[in-house]
């Protein structure tokens, strides 16, 4: 039996920084807990990602001792700590992600200066508060979802199968950090995935809503922040629709209880 099982889960606590591998994770409204709640702005209020920003993706992310005292974020040889209970500059910063108007808060004008200098731009950290709203895209929408800094869905899942299927079809074969999921499983077939509708991982229920368009990013080496032309351009050959090139499935989550490694998924 071709039994599927949740074999990692990832966050990415600022949007389109490194992510960070857990063992479990809380799953919440607006997605796993601590999953892309931060972000960067330019001087316009707009947020930043590695498709304009491809340097993003050496910005490493790290849980301290104990994890529920933050994060270390590194950079080169420097690094800087983002506590979990941080205080913010208490002046609403109305931020711009795609189309939706999010309400977000500058973490400390220190973080700030300190992206800027990195990055070599002028730039700020911002927090978005757990019941800031952000709703889902309504077409997609089951019981009136919310999402985080998220590019649209609370969470991305992927297979193994999927990942193995196109790196046969690649010269170099790619790791999955290119498409930056949250949760990644072994068994079943390549792509089945962006079939799903409603399946359980452990003891909690999901909704797949959309196959995922994928974009520049996944052409961002996540260790060296080079970019090429792979994997979108051998994407492009099988799997674009309308074009749009897919890969993976885009989730809601329907109940909020605690998932991990090893967890059984189930196909309803």
């Amino acid at each position: 039996m071709n039994r599927r099982i949740l074999t990692e889960i990832w966050i990415y606590p600022v949007k389109s920084l490194g992510g960070i591998r857990v063992k479990s994770a809380r799953v919440m409204e607006k997605g796993l807990q601590y999953d892309r709640r931060w972000m960067l702005v330019d001087e316009k209020n707009l947020f930043m990602t590695q498709r304009n920003f491809p340097k993003m993706a050496l910005f490493k992310l790290q849980f301290l001792d104990p994890p529920q005292a933050g994060f270390k974020i590194v950079r080169d040889q420097d690094s800087i700590v983002l506590p979990l209970a941080h205080p913010v500059v208490d002046v609403p910063i109305h931020a711009k992600v795609w189309d939706d108007d999010v309400t977000t808060f500058e973490v400390s004008d220190e973080h700030s200066k300190w992206f800027s200098e990195k990055l070599e731009i002028k730039c700020k950290l911002v927090c978005f508060h757990e019941d800031s709203p952000r709703p889902v895209e309504s077409e997609y929408k089951i019981n009136d979802e919310q999402v985080s800094l998220a590019d649209g869905y609370p969470l991305l899942i992927i297979g193994n199968a999927s990942l193995n299927d196109l790196n046969t079809r690649l010269t170099v074969p790619i790791p999955m950090n290119r498409f930056r999921p949250n949760l990644i499983f072994t068994g079943g077939e390549a792509y089945e995935e962006e079939g799903w509708r409603n399946f359980t991982v452990g003891e909690n229920r999901f909704a797949g809503v959309k196959p995922c368009a994928r974009c520049i990013i996944t052409t961002t080496n996540q260790e060296s922040g080079e970019r090429g032309v792979e994997p979108l351009a051998t994407l492009a050959g099988y799997r674009k629709i309308e074009n749009k090139v897919f890969f993976g499935q885009n989730v809601l989550a329907i109940d909020k209880n605690e998932i991990h490694e090893g967890d059984e998924i189930v196909l309803d």
